[in-house]
C-alpha cells in the first residue's frame, strides 16, 4: 500500500508541474476574461457532467461565496445545481443532450461566461451547450484533457480551452480542481485584494 500511495502523489506532483508550464498563460486568459465579465455586471455559468459537475458547482460556490476572505458575492450559476429543471428538460424533450443547453438559452446573455467542464469534450450535452453558447454570444472557458475532443472546434478565437494533458480521467479532473482553484484565487486577487491595496 505505501507504494500505490507514493506513486499516487508522485503522479500528480508530476503533472502539476507539467500544468505549470504547459497551463500558465491559458488559465491567466481565462481568469481575465471572467474578471473582465464581471466588471461589467455578467455573470459566470457552470457546467459539466458526472465528477466534472460536482467540480463546476464547487467553483460556482466559491465565485459566489468566496474562499480565503471576506468579499461581496459575485454572481454565478451552476447549471449543474437544479435536478428539477434538469429532470424536466429530460423529461419534455425526451434527451439528455439538452439540458444545459436549455438553461442557456433562458439564462445566458451576451457578455456571460460559460465554464464547461469535460474530460474528453465529447459529451453530446456539452457539445449542446457551448453551440448555444456560440449563439447567444457568450465567453466559453473549457477545461478539458487529452485532445480536447469535439468541443474544441465549436470555440472561436477569443474563447481559451485550458487542457490538462492527460488522457486518464483521474489526473483530469484532479488537475481540473486545481485550475479551478486558482481562478478563484486570480480573481478574488485582482477584484478586491488588489483594490485594497491601491
Amino acid at each position: 500500500m505505501q507504494s500505490v500511495i507514493k506513486n499516487y502523489f508522485t503522479e500528480s506532483i508530476q503533472a502539476q508541474i507539467v500544468m505549470t508550464e504547459a497551463l500558465s498563460g491559458p488559465i491567466e486568459q481565462a481568469a481575465s476574461t471572467i474578471i473582465n465579465a464581471l466588471l461589467n455586471g455578467n455573470k459566470v455559468l457552470t457546467c459539466g457532467n458526472s465528477l466534472s459537475a460536482a467540480s463546476a458547482q464547487m467553483f460556482t460556490a466559491q465565485l459566489v461565496s468566496g474562499i480565503d476572505i471576506e468579499r461581496p458575492n459575485l454572481p454565478a450559476i451552476a447549471l449543474v445545481a437544479d435536478n428539477i429543471l434538469i429532470s424536466s428538460i429530460a423529461n419534455h424533450y425526451n434527451q439528455l443532450h439538452d439540458i444545459y443547453a436549455k438553461q442557456i438559452q433562458a439564462l445566458g446573455n451576451q457578455g456571460d461566461v460559460l465554464v464547461v467542464l469535460s474530460p474528453n469534450g465529447n459529451e453530446k450535452s456539452i457539445i449542446q451547450a457551448v453551440q448555444d453558447a456560440v449563439i447567444k454570444d457568450l465567453s466559453i472557458i473549457t477545461l478539458t484533457g487529452g485532445d480536447g475532443g469535439a468541443v474544441i472546434g465549436l470555440l472561436g478565437q477569443n474563447d481559451i480551452d485550458i487542457r490538462i494533458p492527460s488522457y486518464k480521467e483521474r489526473t483530469i479532473s484532479e488537475m481540473q480542481l486545481i485550475v479551478l482553484n486558482c481562478l478563484c484565487q486570480l480573481i478574488e486577487n485582482t477584484l478586491f485584494i488588489h483594490k485594497e491595496i491601491n
